[in-house]
């Protein structure tokens, strides 16, 4: 019985982790935060010859792009 309660609590915090991260990734996006994760993904699924960009580069790509910055750097 012991068993079956302890894969449950670990299957709910689980869970629990990815909602929290479907949450937070939501929210970055809400107030304009990138989200590195899924643009480290996208270079390695789509562009696996170039080298992605360091975090803060990334991040300055993204606030120019979003807020307006000399000309939009666009992919695909």
């Amino acid at each position: 019985m012991k068993g079956l309660f302890t894969g449950a609590i670990a299957r709910s915090a689980q869970a629990g982790r990815g909602t929290g991260r479907y949450l937070a990734t939501t929210l970055r996006l809400m107030v304009g935060v990138p989200d590195y994760e899924t643009y480290l993904a996208h270079m390695r699924a789509n562009h696996p010859d170039q080298e992605p960009m360091e975090y803060p580069a990334f991040f300055r790509e993204r606030q120019q792009a979003r807020y307006g910055g000399k000309g939009r750097i666009a992919c695909c």
